[in-house]
């Protein structure tokens, strides 16, 4: 049997992979590389300094819980070449992509010698619907593992090029890879995904800001935690958890508010819903998507394309 190493994003679906009884050491990957600022080399002064401000300023990460949680795994991936081949474990989401191509990058940073082999959350022959990995029952999770994908060569450095032009200062290098073709079957919705994370030109909301408007008016929401709900559940190829979400509708405060028995939108988010009125400079911040300010470029809905401001 070839002695695998197994990198899995977040530990929901740890006890399940053992569980499986395929053998193999798991390296669980615990970061959120979508968001924030972040550097292309894993684990150097700078992506660590980079992370752990950021960590720590959004969401009361210290220092020591990173190291723990993620600097320590990263490290086991140092050994990976005496491993028969290595198996990743990610979901179809923008969340998880982005992870995905940071840890292929490291492992070819590191002159990867083994076949990499991908299970990622699909829907297969016999399964009744699509669920992420850590929702699927046993049997379907064998199902994915026994038909996870095989990398070529090619795969390997188209991912670990997106990820290096990720730690750059332009986003329309990333878009022209859009696509491109690839054994992952789901990394053009998610740069689309992310290219629509830049502020709209006409309204300065980005597409994910934009949608929770629309569930505001189409959906009788009735609190703030129901909000929060349906923003998970309608979200699309982001992948955002609980926290990162809150976020999101916590700068979005002045777009809606709760009336009587219901949440609605304020006259501002009218405006920004109907396009009527651009709100950029009232958003505009110093946050990161990668190597890029978020706000030095707009999307232009129409045409597809990133406008450098």
């Amino acid at each position: 049997m070839a002695k695998q190493l197994h990198i899995i994003n977040g530990d929901d679906i740890a006890q399940n992979i053992l569980d499986l009884k395929i053998g193999g050491e798991i390296v669980v990957w615990r970061e959120m590389l979508c968001e924030g600022p972040t550097a292309s080399e894993l684990g150097s002064e700078e992506f660590i300094a980079l992370r752990t401000k950021f960590l720590k300023e959004n969401y009361q990460i210290s220092a020591k819980d990173y190291e723990d949680q993620f600097l320590k795994e990263l490290k086991k991936l140092t050994f990976y070449n005496s491993y028969d081949e290595v198996v990743l474990w990610f979901e179809f989401d923008l969340f998880s992509h982005i992870n995905m191509l940071a840890a292929i990058n490291h492992l070819m940073e590191n002159h990867l010698k083994v076949p990499v082999y991908l299970v990622c959350s699909k829907k297969l022959k016999g399964e009744k619907e699509k669920n992420v990995l850590s929702q699927l029952p046993l049997k379907d999770l064998e199902n994915h593992y026994k038909q996870r994908i095989a990398l070529k060569q090619d795969d390997l450095e188209m991912a670990s090029l997106l990820w290096q032009l990720y730690n750059e200062n332009n986003p329309q290098k990333l878009k022209k890879l859009i696509k491109e073709k690839t054994n992952f079957e789901y990394l053009s919705s998610c740069l689309r995904a992310h290219i629509e994370r830049f502020p709209n030109s006409q309204t300065g909301l980005n597409s994910l800001e934009k949608n929770i408007l629309k569930l505001i008016t189409t959906n009788t929401i009735t609190s703030m935690n129901h909000l929060l709900g349906y923003s998970l559940e309608y979200q699309g190829y982001y992948g955002y958890g609980d926290r990162q979400m809150q976020r999101v509708l916590d700068k979005l405060n002045m777009f809606f508010k709760q009336g009587g028995n219901k949440i609605e939108l304020t006259p501002e988010g009218e405006e920004a819903l109907e396009g009527t009125r651009n709100f950029y400079r009232v958003l505009k911040n110093e946050e990161y998507l990668g190597g890029v300010k978020i706000y030095n470029f707009l999307y232009d809905a129409e045409t597809h394309n990133i406008l450098k401001l």
